[in-house]
């Protein structure tokens, strides 16, 4: 899935956007909170993690990104709370732990773009469950129109940080509908001021599944229920929806 390094990191814990409580109350009604831990997979900057810890779930978390784990797990002081946070990828979760619940938001799980991965992620999902063995997965797909863009989609970002200093975002996406792939290239900029202090470029690609396929998978894994939803917050562009297993 990659890494992603201190200026995205930094970037995304800073231009991050807060669980609103109808996302919030979506988990909570179909997490178990007294039932064991949840697993955030991946955890990223806390996003979700932090909230859910303050809603009374206890929280374990992975993410293949280093600096934002760092991320994480300073939120997570700063609130007071504690979580066992492991730096590891999805596809290679490996854990001593076993969880009654398991999420994997934000279309993560749409950066396992090699089908082994896929499917390996999943079956690692299935085999750290146990009763109620629930796994949460957000997804998205592109719009058409999206999906048939003639030339790369370019976007530009701005994040303020703590300290005054800004970093800005350019992310040009390039998009392959007949495979069902896009391949982003992110390239971070931080200023304070005039002054350039330090400039860092991640690539990412990612892909989609319609819900019927994505059932298909999760079953495959184990799962006895699968169920497709809405989602638990809208997409910026096309549809997402969200899968409810249990084992």
């Amino acid at each position: 899935m990659g890494d992603t390094g201190t200026l995205g990191a930094l970037f995304d814990e800073a231009a991050q956007v807060a669980p609103d409580a109808a996302e919030l109350a979506f988990y909570a009604a179909h997490l178990p909170r007294d039932r064991g831990s949840v697993l955030a997979a991946p955890c990223g900057a806390g996003r979700l993690l932090v909230p859910l810890l303050e809603a009374g779930f206890a929280m374990h978390g992975i993410d293949p990104s280093a600096a934002l784990l760092e991320a994480c797990a300073a939120r997570v002081q700063a609130a007071g709370r504690e979580a066992t946070l492991v730096h590891q990828a999805l596809d290679e979760v490996n854990l001593p732990f076993r969880f009654a619940a398991a999420i994997v938001p934000g279309g993560a799980f749409q950066r396992l773009t090699d089908p082994v991965a896929a499917r390996t992620a999943l079956a690692r999902l299935r085999a750290h469950l146990v009763a109620p063995a629930v796994l949460v997965l957000e997804l998205t797909v592109p719009s058409e129109g999206t999906q048939r863009l003639g030339a790369p989609l370019v976007e530009l970002r701005t994040a303020q940080l703590a300290d005054g200093s800004r970093i800005a975002l350019r992310s040009e996406t390039t998009m392959y509908a007949e495979e069902r792939i896009a391949r982003a290239l992110h390239r971070y900029v931080h200023r304070r001021g005039a002054a350039h202090l330090a400039e860092e470029q991640a690539a990412w690609t990612t892909t989609w599944y319609p819900p019927d396929e994505m059932r298909e998978l999760v079953a495959e894994a184990g799962f006895a229920s699968v169920e497709i939803g809405p989602p638990p917050r809208a997409p910026a562009d096309g549809e997402a929806y969200s899968v409810i297993a249990r084992a």
